[in-house]
């Protein structure tokens, strides 16, 4: 299934990349799933992110790709461990440059469980979860102060 949240940022596009850090990924969690940070390496192709959700379960995602240009830049995480009941994850995260100080996020997240129905039963938590990032992303970004 697939989920795709677009937030709009008044800020440079590349500045919004430079806050993509540890302390953005944590207040990106709602506080309902508290996580616990394990592993943070970044977001370029060959970094790996480690959280531990609640029940100890394991969640590990690689950064598979990296891409720069003019106009945005992304990064793709895969899960390589998820937790039960997700089988497939894969998040593109994207930051578009609209104009000069306006940039578009983007979490454009494809998943399974391997089963349709349990898709569509977890489809609302996760919508949830990623609609969340929409004021988090706006109030990080008009607070703090980037490159």
């Amino acid at each position: 299934m697939r989920i795709c949240i677009k937030t709009n940022v008044n800020k440079p596009y590349k500045q919004i990349f430079s806050g993509f850090n540890e302390a953005l990924f944590l207040a990106l969690n709602p506080p309902i799933m508290p996580v616990k940070l394990l592993r943070f390496d970044g977001c370029k192709k060959g970094d790996e992110v480690h959280i531990q959700l609640p029940f100890k379960m394991l969640w590990i995602s690689d950064i598979t790709d990296f891409s720069e240009t003019e106009n945005e830049i992304y990064f793709i995480d895969e899960g390589r461990q998820l937790p039960f009941p997700l089988k497939q994850w894969k998040h593109k995260h994207r930051i578009i440059k609209q104009t000069e100080n306006d940039t578009l996020i983007i979490d454009d997240i494809n998943f399974s469980t391997n089963n349709k129905l349990l898709d569509f039963l977890i489809y609302p938590a996760l919508w949830l979860q990623f609609a969340y990032r929409k004021p988090v992303y706006k109030k990080w970004f008009a607070t703090i102060t980037l490159f």
